[in-house]
Formats: structure tokens, sequence, C-alpha cells
């Protein structure tokens, strides 16, 4: 077996071991996340609410609400109204007694669908209803693929036109090779488009000719992206055929430009917060990818031969790459920054973890482009026809591990990044409680098992002012197995109550709240909070 059949072996083989992980991800992951719910999960009603409540820890669009009956019947909820990151649907009249099932599905500001759902029960809790959600592997592996294809074009499409370009037009198979990927890339963006439209309504492949799925998927964000991919793909397609090198030229720029528009324009990295620098970063992280791994297949090409037809071409790469790769390297410094937080997200996220894979692979890259470099590139120059034919190798090398960074990063589509994830876990948890004669707000900070501060604003029942003598908190976890942890609320002078404890697991806790005013009987107020783990 040859060297060379050796390498494609290892990268088919690679590339076979990430389809595999992404078939294993599960389709609910989520990158706006769903942070509480009126009614709360596993809650039993006394009546039916007459409205549900959705809040996430950023904005999102509905796509589809639905309540399943304790018989099984699914009905589709409308009427659904937002308020900042907050989603409330109508419910219907005549709920039965039992144990319902509300479903959803929202597409958060990134262009990625959430979905999920919670069981509650009026009256009493019944048998669980069905209430499956399409888990539709072939979908995963859809969106995968497109994706894949959809950066080749965009960077070794759009970036190979540069590249042919920068070596002078060479001749051979390199120009059909740079039109033939951009084609590809623009065959991919409908197939994108129709996985986004399935995953975000949560529908089979079967479904590919339903027109829902193709508006649900033009509806997101991601469509800005895949136009945008379009129009620089085809301007580069353009570009790789005109015979004027200054027309090439402006077409090129203008490719190179909407490619890193397109990347922009949608996805958690350039929805993170700071817009300002995130976007702006990954616009030029894309530039930066499509003029590196853009111009290996051209240069590649004018290693052909006895290689010796290269060195203007070689030249003109050595000259920018530095400034390329540093420009690479910063944005995507920044990028991982403001996504991953902290250093042990890396290991302990799904996000984390696939930004691992991806810079060990870039580390790969940067070797073999060191050895280019270093060692090969000097004798090339001085017209080593032995060397230009092992750079040729070490290229072809460099683009096999080019396109496992592409298949690696299209992962990200499946994983929320670890920001996403640290501000759920930041986000408290609330509860309104009613006495005989006082109500109470309350909430807890952060929303789940640990240290949180536990804060109470008072109301009489007709929303009259209070001003008690002494107010404490009581917590008892519902499953019980802990003592109840009380402390003694102070105040500020705010009117809030305020007071630290640990409460150590997940799940229900009861929640008192003991008040003691002059010339009012003592009075205690009772609810429960679901802390997340």
């Amino acid at each position: 077996m040859t060297g060379r059949a050796t390498f494609r072996d290892v990268l088919f083989g690679l590339l076979a071991l990430i389809g595999a992980w992404v078939m294993g991800i599960s389709a609910a992951g989520a990158h706006a996340g769903l942070v509480s719910t009126n009614p709360a999960d596993g809650a039993v009603l006394d009546a039916a609410p007459s409205r549900y409540v959705l809040s996430f820890s950023e904005p999102v669009s509905p796509l589809r609400v639905s309540l399943v009956a304790p018989d099984g019947s699914r009905r589709d909820l409308s009427g659904a109204s937002l308020s900042g990151s907050t989603l409330s649907v109508p419910a219907p009249a005549g709920a039965a007694a039992g144990t319902h099932v509300l479903s959803w599905r929202v597409v958060s500001a990134d262009g990625h669908p959430v979905a999920g759902s919670l069981a509650f029960s009026i009256g009493a809790p019944s048998a669980m209803p069905a209430a499956t959600t399409a888990d539709d592997g072939s979908v995963r592996a859809l969106i995968w693929m497109s994706r894949i294809a959809l950066y080749a074009g965009l960077f070794f499409g759009v970036g190979g036109a540069a590249g042919l370009l920068a070596a002078s037009g060479p001749s051979g198979r390199a120009p059909r090779l740079v039109r033939t990927v951009l084609a590809l890339g623009l065959a991919a963006a409908p197939v994108a488009l129709l996985g986004q439209g399935l995953d975000a309504l949560g529908a089979p492949l079967a479904a590919f000719a339903d027109p829902h799925v193709w508006r649900a998927g033009a509806g997101t964000s991601f469509a800005a992206t895949l136009a945008l991919a379009a129009i620089s793909m085809a301007t580069a397609l353009l570009a790789s055929s005109v015979a004027g090198r200054r027309t090439a030229a402006g077409l090129c720029a203008a490719a190179l430009l909407g490619a890193g528009l397109a990347l922009a324009a949608s996805g958690h990295a350039a929805n993170a917060s700071p817009q300002w620098l995130t976007r702006p970063a990954v616009a030029v992280h894309a530039l930066a990818v499509a003029l590196w791994i853009g111009a290996l297949v051209p240069l590649a090409a004018s290693l052909g031969g006895d290689g010796l037809g290269g060195a203007s071409a070689l030249r003109c790469f050595s000259r920018r790459m530095p400034i390329v790769v540093a420009a690479l390297l910063a944005s995507g410094t920044v990028l991982a920054i403001v996504q991953v937080g902290a250093v042990a997200a890396l290991g302990t996220t799904a996000y984390g973890r696939v930004l691992l894979a991806k810079l060990l692979l870039v580390a790969l890259l940067l070797s073999l482009a060191a050895l280019n470099r270093r060692r090969l590139t000097p004798s090339v120059l001085r017209g080593l026809p032995s060397a230009a034919i092992a750079m040729r190798r070490v290229i072809l090398a460099e683009i096999g591990v080019a396109v496992l960074i592409l298949s690696t990063a299209a992962l990200w589509r499946f994983t929320p990044p670890p920001r996403v994830e640290a501000a759920i876990a930041a986000e408290p948890a609330v509860a309104h409680a009613t006495g005989r004669g006082l109500m109470a707000d309350i909430t807890l900070s952060p929303g789940r098992a640990g240290r949180v501060s536990a804060q109470a604003t008072l109301f009489t029942i007709d929303y009259g002012p209070v001003a008690p003598t002494s107010v404490a908190f009581v917590f008892e976890p519902a499953a019980g197995g802990i003592d109840p942890i009380r402390r003694i609320a102070e105040n500020r002078s705010d009117g809030i109550w305020r007071a630290e404890t640990s409460l150590p697991v997940p799940g229900t806790w009861t929640v008192k709240v003991e008040v003691l005013a002059d010339g009012l009987p003592p009075e205690r107020i009772k609810t429960t909070i679901d802390l997340r783990p």
C-alpha cells in the first residue's frame, strides 16, 4: 500500500468516525436554553392554567407548540406571544383532568432549533400520554454533510478562486477542481435549507416535499447565511471563468467578502455578545480560512509535473500566509474565549470537546505548513524537482487535514456553547406564593443546586405594602431526606428580604416564608420551586 493510499484510508476512516459521532448527538441540543416554565415540569394543579409560559436564556421565535391530552390526542396551540425571551401561549379551555404533555419547538436567534416538552397534571396524575418528538438520525446526517459541502464551497471554492488568481491561473486540473467544489457548495445550499426546515419542525426526512418544511427553514436566520453563501460561490464561479485579470480580481474580492458575511449572518458564535466583536471576528476567521486552505489546491497544481513551474505561486503564498495565519489564530482565539468562557469547559462540554478536536487538527495542519515553509520551500525556490514533488505530497496531506477540520467544525451545529449553558445555570428560579393575608414574590439566584441567594418581596393580599418585624425562609426538598433548612432574612431598606443558604440537591423544593408583622397574625406563605442541577 502506498503512502498516499494510507493517508486516504485514514482520512476516510476519521470522517466515518465523525459521522458516527454526529449520528449519536441528541437532536435536542439547544443553543438557547429553557430557564423556567409555568406550570413547572411535574406540577400537579388544582385547575387548568389560563396560559403556558416558557422562559429561555435568550430570545426565540416559536415554531410549534402542542398539547397532548391524557387520552393521547394532540392539539396544536396558536396565539403565542413573545416578551423578550419569554414565550406565552393561551391554554385551551376545557382541559380534562389527568396528566398533559406540553411540547414546544422554537428557533433561537442563532438560527438553531430548540425542542422540548414538560408534563403537568390537573387534579391528579394519570398515565403519561405518548408525546414523542421525531429524532431522525438521517436528518442530522443530512445537516452535517450539507454543512461540510457548504464549507467546502466557501473555503476550497471561493478561496480556491482567489488562489487561482494568485497562482497566475495554473493549468491542468486545478481550475476544474475549484469549479467542481463551487458547484458542490451551490448544490448543498438548498439541501442545507431542507435540513434546517426538517430540524425546525422535528419532521422526518420523508417530509422533504412538505412546503411547511421549506418555509420553516427559510424563516430562520440561517437562510440569510445560505443566500449570502450562494451569491459568494456564484461570484467565485464567475471569477474563475472570466478572462480579464482585473475583472477576476474584483469578483474574487467580492466573493471573499460574501463568504465572511455569510458565516457572520447566523450561528451561535456570530450571535454571542458583544456582537460588535464577535461578528467581525467570525468574518475575519472565515476570510482567513478561505485564503489559507483555498490556496492549497492551486498551489499543489502549480507544483505538478517536474514542480518547477510553481516557484512564482509559492513565493506569493509564502509572503501572504504569515498575515493570514495570524488573523486566523487571533480571530479564533477571540471566538473561543467568548464561547467557552472557562478552560474547564473544554473537557466537560460537548462544544469544548469538539473545539479540542479541532485545535489538535489545526496544530497538525500548522505542523505540515511549517515543514513546507522551513524545509521544503527554500529547496523548491532553488529549483530542486524532488523538493517540489515532496512539497506537493505534503500539501495534499494538508488538504486532507483541512477537510477533517471542516467536518469537525460542522459538529458545532449540534452542540450548545458553554456560554449558553453558563447563562442558563446563572438564571434565577422564581415563584409567586399566596398565603391567608399576604403574598410573596420569591427568587432563588442562581436557580440551581448549591449556594443560592433567596429574596422575597412581600405584599398584602390586595397588593398593599407590608412592614414585617421579621422574616425567615424555610427550605425542604419535596423528596425528603434532608431536614428543613431555616434562615433568618435581612432587609436592606429596599423592601426586599434576603438570606443566603446552600441547597445541596436539584429537584423540587418546598419554600416557606415565615412573616411576623405588627398588627397582623403570624403568616407562613408556602410554595414550591424547581432547582436545576
